[in-house]
Parts: C-alpha cells; sequence; structure tokens
C-alpha cells in the first residue's frame, strides 16, 4: 500500500487544534504532525488510505472554515518527502553536482511541490521545512546531478506557482563545500 498524505493549513492555532480534533475523529488516519507553526498558524498532516485521507481532510476544512490557509490531498506521496519532513535524509559528506531551492508561502504548497519535484527527476530530497523558522512560509532543498535538479526544481516551482505560492526557485551548479555543509 503506498501512503496517502492530506493536510489541513490554519490562520488560527485554536481552530486547527479543533480542525486536528475532527480530523483524526472522522476517518481512521494516521495524525503524522499536529503543530503551530510560524506566524501564528496551525497545521494539522495526516495519512493513511486515500479515502479515509480525503474524509480527514474535509471535516477539517469544514470545521476550519475561514481559518483554513491551504489543503492538500496527495494520494501516492514520494517516500523522501517524510524523510525530510522528519529529517531523516541521508546527506552524503561531500557536496552533489548542485543544490536546488524551492520557497513558498505555505506549507502545503512546499509539500506539493517537493513531492513533484521528488518525482520528476532523479534528485534527493534533503531538507523540508515547513513554518518553524521560516516565518510561516516552506523551503525543500534537493541535489543531484545540475540537469535533474533544475528539472526537479522547475517542475515543482511550477506547482506553486499555480497556487500563487511560489516565493522564489534557485539552483546552485557548484554549492561551495561550506554551504554544503550547512544545509542540512
Amino acid at each position: 500500500m503506498k501512503l496517502s498524505l492530506g493536510l489541513v493549513e490554519f490562520n488560527s492555532i485554536a481552530k486547527g487544534i479543533e480542525g486536528a480534533d475532527i480530523m483524526v475523529k472522522t476517518a481512521q488516519v494516521e495524525l503524522i504532525v499536529a503543530r503551530s507553526i510560524c506566524p501564528g498558524k496551525y497545521i494539522c498532516l495526516v495519512g493513511g488510505e486515500v479515502s479515509a485521507v480525503e474524509s480527514s481532510v474535509a471535516a477539517g476544512v469544514n470545521k476550519g472554515e475561514q481559518s483554513v490557509v491551504d489543503t492538500f490531498i496527495l494520494p501516492n506521496v514520494h517516500p523522501s518527502l517524510l524523510e525530510a519532513f522528519n529529517n531523516t535524509s541521508v546527506v552524503s559528506g561531500d557536496p552533489p553536482g548542485a543544490v536546488g531551492v524551492i520557497e513558498t508561502f505555505s506549507v502545503a504548497s512546499i509539500i506539493l511541490a517537493a513531492d513533484t519535484a521528488a518525482k520528476s527527476s532523479e534528485v534527493d530530497v534533503i531538507d523540508l521545512r515547513v513554518g518553524i523558522g521560516v516565518g510561516g512560509k516552506g523551503i525543500a532543498l534537493f541535489s543531484g546531478e545540475i540537469s535533474a535538479v533544475e528539472t526537479a526544481v522547475k517542475a515543482g516551482a511550477s506547482v506553486a506557482a499555480e497556487r500563487g505560492l511560489l516565493v522564489q526557485q534557485v539552483v546552485i551548479p557548484v554549492p561551495d563545500k561550506a554551504l554544503w555543509n550547512n544545509l542540512g
């Protein structure tokens, strides 16, 4: 079974907690993350079967009403996303051929962008920062061959841009070793 993910991002911590509660009560899903993020927002990320995730997210959106900032349902998540999200990505000591960065205005949009990027090209998702310490934004970092990173960043950034939530995209063809050592 492939893991499906669903996320609801709220602009109210109180409504987020209430929304998270109804999300896990509505369907048989695993609560992966429910927490406040910068600047005073709240996210609830659930996983499970597609239909359960769909029901859970719908309930969260319904309960959150006007407090919902962004949302997604991702039926077949790329496995490297959860590793990066949980800070368990393995990053080698030597700089790769390139580093790519996608920056978005929301947590939901960066997860969708990172998933698209990872599925579009042979890259490693080396970090996925969501909301905390980045002003509520989302940041995804990728490594690999230059052309692969360029393809991945372009594909992922287009998903965020279509949602009107892309801040910036960057590809560094040959990162300095000092920078590389401080990315993970």
